[in-house]
């Protein structure tokens, strides 16, 4: 991914945190040169000095037979975007886009059953354990639980390289920048809000 420098992200803690938000993902892999891809919940997670995405798709879907012959696969993770209008700077310019995307290359492997389990045991209790009813592994009936699990496949991903790239309106002066805020948060779009709440949050990061 091309990242110029103003907006280069290399935290580590940072990236993690963006993940753990933004966990629906893109896995891209290639069969004979063709790239193939599926849009899926991922984890995060630390073993010793490594870290590792894991997730599951399901057995039909063709794309976990080309971990094998693919030495690495690429996971794309999206925050929110949004359309800049260069009416909002203080000078002529173009219009242009702010955005933030994080992409991850590493080694997959299929899981075992008893780590698949695991993973979706994490997996329901990040995304159930707040709920009023929460649906967690152990509340679902061994019978149930045993026929969905021959539906999926579950995988780990070895995280090789990490690009990050937050395109924020960085290398815009503080008058452009705050209006630049203002302006988005005028949009009808959910995603312009969204945009604008997270450059705030910057600015608040650099006081």
């Amino acid at each position: 991914m091309y990242i110029p420098k103003y907006y280069k992200v290399t935290d580590v803690n940072e990236i993690e945190e963006f993940i753990q938000m933004n966990s629906f993902a893109t896995l891209v892999t290639t069969k004979q040169g063709t790239p193939i891809a599926t849009h899926l919940p991922l984890m995060f997670n630390k073993k010793g000095d490594n870290y590792f995405l894991t997730g599951h798709m399901a057995y039909g879907n063709p794309q976990w037979r080309t971990f094998e012959s693919s030495e690495d696969v690429l996971v794309m993770f999206q925050g929110p975007n949004a359309y800049i209008s260069s009416s909002w700077y203080s000078h002529e310019n173009v219009p242009t886009w702010n955005y933030q995307a994080v992409h991850i290359y590493g080694k997959a492997n299929i899981l075992e059953k008893e780590e698949l389990i695991d993973d979706l045991t994490m997996l329901l209790e990040k995304y159930e354990k707040d709920r009023e009813k929460p649906i967690l592994w152990d509340n679902l009936s061994p019978e149930l639980l045993e026929k969905e699990i021959k539906g999926i496949v579950g995988f780990e991903i070895k995280i090789g390289d990490v690009q990050a790239a937050y395109k924020l309106s960085q290398n815009r002066n503080e008058d452009d920048y705050k209006n630049i805020i203002d302006q988005l948060k005028n949009e009808e779009t959910p995603n312009s809000k969204q945009m604008a709440l997270l450059m705030e949050e910057r600015c608040k990061k650099q006081i």
